[in-house]
Protein backbone atom coordinates (compact mmCIF):
# COMPACT_ATOMS: atom_id res chain seq x y z
CA UNK A 1 0.00 0.00 0.00
CA UNK A 2 1.38 3.41 -0.97
CA UNK A 3 2.05 6.14 1.59
CA UNK A 4 -0.69 8.33 0.06
CA UNK A 5 -3.32 5.62 0.37
CA UNK A 6 -2.27 4.91 3.94
CA UNK A 7 -2.58 8.60 4.80
CA UNK A 8 -6.06 8.78 3.26
CA UNK A 9 -7.21 5.76 5.28
CA UNK A 10 -6.10 7.58 8.43
CA UNK A 11 -7.46 11.06 7.57
CA UNK A 12 -10.88 10.19 6.11
CA UNK A 13 -12.37 8.79 9.34
CA UNK A 14 -11.26 11.97 11.17
CA UNK A 15 -12.98 14.31 8.69
CA UNK A 16 -16.46 14.20 10.35
CA UNK A 17 -14.91 15.01 13.75
CA UNK A 18 -13.05 17.97 12.27
CA UNK A 19 -16.25 19.29 10.66
CA UNK A 20 -18.14 18.99 13.96
CA UNK A 21 -15.43 20.89 15.80
CA UNK A 22 -15.37 23.81 13.35
CA UNK A 23 -16.57 27.02 15.07
CA UNK A 24 -20.20 27.94 14.46
CA UNK A 25 -22.14 31.16 14.99
CA UNK A 26 -23.14 31.54 18.65
CA UNK A 27 -26.48 32.91 19.86
CA UNK A 28 -26.58 34.57 23.25
CA UNK A 29 -29.98 33.37 24.37
CA UNK A 30 -32.30 31.73 21.90
CA UNK A 31 -31.49 28.70 19.78
CA UNK A 32 -32.28 29.12 16.08
CA UNK A 33 -33.74 26.01 14.43
CA UNK A 34 -34.76 27.62 11.15
CA UNK A 35 -38.33 26.35 11.72
CA UNK A 36 -39.70 29.55 13.22
CA UNK A 37 -39.92 31.17 16.67
CA UNK A 38 -42.25 28.51 18.14
CA UNK A 39 -39.75 25.72 17.49
CA UNK A 40 -36.88 27.96 18.51
CA UNK A 41 -38.54 28.31 21.92
CA UNK A 42 -39.03 24.54 22.26
CA UNK A 43 -35.42 23.83 21.34
CA UNK A 44 -34.14 26.60 23.61
CA UNK A 45 -35.86 25.01 26.60
CA UNK A 46 -34.58 21.51 25.82
CA UNK A 47 -30.93 22.61 25.54
CA UNK A 48 -30.86 25.22 28.36
CA UNK A 49 -30.05 23.37 31.56
CA UNK A 50 -30.70 26.53 33.63
CA UNK A 51 -34.38 26.21 32.66
CA UNK A 52 -34.62 22.45 32.20
CA UNK A 53 -33.14 21.34 35.54
CA UNK A 54 -35.55 23.29 37.79
CA UNK A 55 -38.51 22.10 35.69
CA UNK A 56 -37.33 18.50 36.01
CA UNK A 57 -37.07 18.96 39.78
CA UNK A 58 -40.50 20.61 39.97
CA UNK A 59 -42.10 17.80 37.97
CA UNK A 60 -40.51 15.14 40.19
CA UNK A 61 -41.51 17.01 43.35
CA UNK A 62 -45.11 17.36 42.18
CA UNK A 63 -45.29 13.69 41.20
CA UNK A 64 -43.86 12.52 44.53
CA UNK A 65 -46.59 14.49 46.30
CA UNK A 66 -49.36 12.62 44.53
CA UNK A 67 -51.59 12.87 41.46
CA UNK A 68 -53.42 15.99 42.63
CA UNK A 69 -50.19 17.93 43.13
CA UNK A 70 -48.96 16.63 39.78
CA UNK A 71 -52.09 17.85 38.00
CA UNK A 72 -51.85 21.27 39.63
CA UNK A 73 -48.20 21.67 38.63
CA UNK A 74 -48.99 20.46 35.11
CA UNK A 75 -51.31 23.39 34.47
CA UNK A 76 -49.97 26.07 36.83
CA UNK A 77 -46.30 25.88 35.83
CA UNK A 78 -46.73 26.39 32.05
CA UNK A 79 -49.43 29.05 32.59
CA UNK A 80 -47.19 30.97 35.00
CA UNK A 81 -44.25 30.56 32.60
CA UNK A 82 -46.28 32.08 29.78
CA UNK A 83 -47.48 34.96 31.99
CA UNK A 84 -43.96 35.65 33.25
CA UNK A 85 -42.56 35.34 29.73
CA UNK A 86 -45.03 37.88 28.38
CA UNK A 87 -44.28 40.29 31.24
CA UNK A 88 -40.52 39.87 30.76
CA UNK A 89 -40.83 40.34 27.00
CA UNK A 90 -42.75 43.59 27.48
CA UNK A 91 -40.45 44.85 30.24
CA UNK A 92 -37.22 43.74 28.56
CA UNK A 93 -35.24 43.64 31.82
CA UNK A 94 -34.13 40.60 33.79
CA UNK A 95 -31.89 41.34 36.80
CA UNK A 96 -30.16 38.60 38.84
CA UNK A 97 -30.98 35.81 36.39
CA UNK A 98 -28.07 33.58 37.40
CA UNK A 99 -29.08 33.68 41.07
CA UNK A 100 -32.66 32.69 40.24
CA UNK A 101 -31.41 29.71 38.25
CA UNK A 102 -29.03 28.58 40.99
CA UNK A 103 -31.53 28.82 43.84
CA UNK A 104 -34.34 27.23 41.81
CA UNK A 105 -32.27 24.12 41.15
CA UNK A 106 -30.90 24.01 44.71
CA UNK A 107 -34.24 24.41 46.52
CA UNK A 108 -36.38 22.22 44.29
CA UNK A 109 -33.73 19.52 43.95
CA UNK A 110 -33.28 19.53 47.73
CA UNK A 111 -37.02 19.12 48.28
CA UNK A 112 -37.09 16.14 45.91
CA UNK A 113 -34.11 14.57 47.70
CA UNK A 114 -35.73 15.14 51.12
CA UNK A 115 -38.97 13.43 49.93
CA UNK A 116 -41.20 15.15 52.50
CA UNK A 117 -44.95 15.23 51.91
CA UNK A 118 -45.89 18.83 51.09
CA UNK A 119 -49.36 20.41 50.99
CA UNK A 120 -50.80 20.65 47.49
CA UNK A 121 -51.13 24.43 47.95
CA UNK A 122 -47.37 24.72 48.61
CA UNK A 123 -46.48 22.63 45.55
CA UNK A 124 -48.80 24.84 43.48
CA UNK A 125 -47.18 28.00 44.87
CA UNK A 126 -43.70 26.68 44.07
CA UNK A 127 -44.78 25.85 40.52
CA UNK A 128 -46.25 29.34 40.08
CA UNK A 129 -43.12 31.04 41.45
CA UNK A 130 -40.82 28.95 39.26
CA UNK A 131 -42.89 29.67 36.17
CA UNK A 132 -43.12 33.41 36.78
CA UNK A 133 -39.42 33.86 37.54
CA UNK A 134 -38.00 31.74 34.75
CA UNK A 135 -40.64 32.89 32.31
CA UNK A 136 -39.67 36.50 33.04
CA UNK A 137 -36.02 35.69 32.38
CA UNK A 138 -36.87 33.95 29.11
CA UNK A 139 -39.13 36.75 27.92
CA UNK A 140 -36.59 39.43 28.77
CA UNK A 141 -33.83 37.48 27.03
CA UNK A 142 -35.95 37.05 23.91
CA UNK A 143 -36.72 40.78 23.87
CA UNK A 144 -33.05 41.66 24.38
CA UNK A 145 -32.14 39.44 21.41
CA UNK A 146 -34.80 41.19 19.26
CA UNK A 147 -36.55 37.89 18.59
CA UNK A 148 -40.26 37.19 18.19
CA UNK A 149 -42.27 36.76 21.39
CA UNK A 150 -43.91 33.63 19.97
CA UNK A 151 -40.85 31.75 21.23
CA UNK A 152 -42.30 32.09 24.76
CA UNK A 153 -45.26 29.98 23.63
CA UNK A 154 -42.87 27.28 22.41
CA UNK A 155 -41.09 27.26 25.77
CA UNK A 156 -44.44 26.99 27.59
CA UNK A 157 -45.46 24.03 25.40
CA UNK A 158 -42.16 22.25 26.10
CA UNK A 159 -42.59 22.85 29.84
CA UNK A 160 -46.10 21.33 29.69
CA UNK A 161 -44.87 18.16 27.95
CA UNK A 162 -41.89 17.66 30.29
CA UNK A 163 -44.01 18.13 33.42
CA UNK A 164 -46.76 15.84 32.07
CA UNK A 165 -44.30 13.01 31.44
CA UNK A 166 -42.12 13.28 34.54
CA UNK A 167 -44.85 14.06 37.07
CA UNK A 168 -46.84 11.06 35.81
CA UNK A 169 -43.82 8.78 36.20
CA UNK A 170 -43.01 10.09 39.68
CA UNK A 171 -46.64 9.85 40.81
CA UNK A 172 -46.84 6.22 39.72
CA UNK A 173 -43.73 5.20 41.67
CA UNK A 174 -44.65 2.72 44.38
CA UNK A 175 -41.54 0.62 45.01
CA UNK A 176 -39.16 2.04 47.58
CA UNK A 177 -36.15 1.44 45.31
CA UNK A 178 -37.75 3.47 42.51
CA UNK A 179 -38.59 6.26 44.93
CA UNK A 180 -34.98 6.31 46.05
CA UNK A 181 -33.90 6.65 42.40
CA UNK A 182 -36.16 9.73 42.06
CA UNK A 183 -34.65 11.18 45.25
CA UNK A 184 -31.13 10.59 43.91
CA UNK A 185 -32.06 12.50 40.74
CA UNK A 186 -33.24 15.35 42.97
CA UNK A 187 -29.98 15.31 44.90
CA UNK A 188 -28.01 15.62 41.67
CA UNK A 189 -30.10 18.61 40.62
CA UNK A 190 -29.55 20.17 44.05
CA UNK A 191 -25.81 19.54 43.71
CA UNK A 192 -25.76 21.39 40.38
CA UNK A 193 -27.67 24.24 42.04
CA UNK A 194 -25.12 24.36 44.85
CA UNK A 195 -22.29 24.52 42.31
CA UNK A 196 -24.04 27.40 40.57
CA UNK A 197 -24.47 29.25 43.87
CA UNK A 198 -20.75 28.79 44.60
CA UNK A 199 -19.91 30.01 41.13
CA UNK A 200 -21.97 33.16 41.69
CA UNK A 201 -20.39 33.80 45.09
CA UNK A 202 -16.94 33.40 43.57
CA UNK A 203 -17.94 36.21 41.22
Amino acid sequence: MSAGASRRRFVLPLLPAVLVLLPQAAHAHLVTTGLGPLYDGIMHFLVSFEDLLPVLAMALLAGLNGPQAGRRALFVLPAAWLAGGLAGYLAGAAPAGAWVTAFSALVLGGLVAADRRLPVALVTALAAALGLLHGWLNGAGIAAANREGLAVLGIGAAVFVVVALLAAVAASVQAQSARIAVRVAGSWIAAVGLLLVGWQLRG
